[in-house]
């Protein structure tokens, strides 16, 4: 089997993604997450990852929380919607930092679970994927986890599994952007 190491953006979305890839390749869950804000909802979210790890029995390599440098990395594009060149930004920043662990770890491989999300646009998280594969040297394997009721299946697993679910991406930018299009859509209904 292959060594695969599978970025993860949190628990519930993996569960489908590990479900999927698990009798293919020998899986080890790679959390890396800086851009989730504030850092108690970063410790929430990977506490479920180890939840999941531990139900599928899948390593995990928890990364620091370097949530300066993922400001850094995203400066001049706070203000991008949702979707936008920031989030292209944080993609490859993320993922970057996964192909060089795999990398230097011997994984032939790596991929994320970012695309099972319906939230997130599965050809610019590939596109991210295949350039930093081209950048590091390591191959990335292209999924879309959202075909097949992927999201709909890892929303049945995470109550299964009594998963906390988020209500944002997980940067405060998106955060910000997602209250106010709650409030305006309550004031509507008013």
């Amino acid at each position: 089997m292959k060594k695969m190491l599978l970025h993860s953006c949190c628990g519930p979305c993996s569960t489908v993604c590990i479900e999927r890839l698990k009798d293919e390749y020998d899986l080890t869950i790679f959390y890396y997450n800086p851009n989730i804000e504030p850092r108690e909802e970063y410790e929430k979210r990977k506490t479920e990852q180890k939840k999941v790890c531990d139900f599928f029995n899948i390593p995990f390599v928890d990364c620091d929380y370097d949530n300066l440098l993922w400001h850094q990395a995203v400066k001049g594009f706070e203000k991008e919607r949702e979707g936008g060149a920031r989030c292209e930004k944080c993609f490859v920043f993320r993922l970057e930092k996964t192909a060089q662990f795999a990398k230097e770890n011997g994984f032939d491989l790596f991929s994320t679970t970012l695309t099972v999300s319906p939230y997130k646009k599965t050809e610019v998280v590939n596109f991210a994927g295949r350039e930093v594969s081209r950048e590091i040297g390591i191959c990335f394997l292209e999924e879309s986890f959202k075909k097949k009721d992927g999201y709909l299946r890892s929303v049945a697993l995470a109550k299964e599994l009594d998963l906390y679910r988020q209500h944002y991406c997980g940067c405060m930018f998106a955060k910000i952007i997602q209250d106010k299009e709650f409030l305006a859509k309550q004031q509507k209904l008013d």
